[in-house]
């Protein structure tokens, strides 16, 4: 089924059917159903969405949340930001269903700074829900209470990790946490918490009314389902689409309208850059990173200048505390301006790779971890390219010979 037009988000779909099976059935069995479909977190990570609720269900603690990360800050994405506007209430049914599931009685959605405008949609969508006895007290007579609250963010990137998404939820700077602890243990206020991101939740209530078979069945073995991607850049129709996991880059670009590609940033700011020899790869967990941005370039860019965008995200967005990402994001975008300049050698490229192999290891989240991710693929892929203009940069600097 790869490449096949998947419609299971943007569907419509009624509010509370899926919410009234999950109810009626053992949180045990919610846990597993989702499990079954092999459903894996939307945000990047790709973390098993049903090992994540279990955990949280057999934590010891008096009280659980539920947080959705609406955090969308990675550069190139906003299929979220949809799903906030046109189905809220999926959202919302698919953090009741997990708190049933987990035994949590309160959720929250941590929504990103720049999307305050969202925020009263969101609350309305809230207050409909609870009017129609889908959120609040004693849910369709369950006796299961569940409420929904909304809390804005700060505009930091690096709160689309985890951990730094609750430091930020609980008051506090948006630094990531030492782990273990996990959320799933030490969470929000020190409770067991699910934190899964917008586009995971709204999957969950397709899953309980189609099945887990259903949902398993599409995309590939270890990447079930489909995924919402943002594609922009140099296409004839850029916009957010919904494909089956697995279909490859070149199916992508067809569907878009590219032309003439010289290379496909996937998986956003910190995704990888494929370059033409590999736009037959597919996008899975297996393969080319399936976060929610797809960036196309045409060979009328300068790769090099990319590059060079990148970074400086990373060298501004790098929250200063560990020193593998604050110095090194600020060293390769060093190197990339020694490149500009025709001052970068061979020798301190290599450098430059074995710092970016360093942060990938010892960075303490996933801006750090991530953060080489352009630079070993852009250098790798197009080093051609990028010596060729450092050579030209270099011989343009040249005392001319007087004779």
């Amino acid at each position: 089924m790869v490449g096949h037009k998947i419609q299971i988000l943007f569907s419509p779909a009624e509010t509370g059917i899926a919410l009234r099976l999950a109810i009626g059935k053992k949180p045990e069995d919610i846990i597993a159903q989702v499990k079954e479909s092999k459903l894996r977190g939307r945000g990047g990570a790709g973390f098993p969405t049903g090992l994540k609720w279990e955990l949280v269900q057999q934590a010891k603690g008096e009280r659980k949340f539920v947080v959705c990360n609406a955090d969308e800050g990675e550069p190139g994405t906003f299929k979220d930001r949809i799903l906030l506007t046109d189905h809220p209430c999926k959202i919302f049914e698919g953090m009741a269903i997990c708190g049933y599931a987990v035994g949590a009685q309160n959720g929250v959605v941590y929504l990103r700074a720049e999307y305050r405008y969202l925020r009263e949609g969101l609350v309305n969508a809230i207050k409909k829900m609870k009017e129609s006895n889908y959120l609040g007290k004693n849910i369709m007579g369950s006796g299961f209470n569940f409420d929904i609250e909304i809390h804005l963010g700060a505009g930091a990137y690096v709160c689309g990790e985890e951990t730094a998404l609750l430091e930020s939820l609980e008051g506090k700077r948006g630094e990531a946490r030492n782990k273990p602890p996990y959320p799933t243990e030490c969470g929000y206020m020190g409770c067991p918490t699910v934190v899964n991101n917008v586009e995971t939740f709204c999957y969950v209530p397709a899953i309980m009314t189609k099945g887990a078979q259903w949902f398993s069945e599409i995309g590939t073995m270890e990447s079930t389902g489909s995924k919402l991607f943002s594609i922009s850049g140099d296409v004839a129709k850029p916009g957010v689409y919904e494909l089956a996991m697995g279909s490859t880059v070149d199916v992508v670009l067809q569907l878009v309208g590219a032309k003439d590609t010289k290379a496909v940033q996937v998986g956003g700011a910190s995704g990888i850059c494929v370059a033409e020899k590999d736009f037959n790869k597919p996008i899975s967990f297996e393969s080319l990173p399936p976060g929610g941005s797809i960036i196309v370039f045409n060979k009328s860019r300068d790769m090099l200048y990319v590059l060079k965008n990148f970074m400086e995200f990373f060298v501004e967005e790098s929250c200063g505390q560990c020193t593998p990402c604050r110095e090194g994001t600020y060293r390769l975008l060093q190197g990339v301006e020694m490149m500009e300049q025709g001052r970068c050698s061979i020798h301190y490229l290599h450098t430059l790779r074995d710092l970016a192999q360093t942060m990938l290891i010892s960075s303490k989240c996933g801006l750090g971890q991530l953060a080489p991710n352009p630079f070993l693929s852009i250098i790798d892929n197009f080093k051609g390219e990028i010596l060729a203009r450092d050579r030209v940069a270099r011989n343009s600097k040249k005392t001319p010979v007087v004779r």
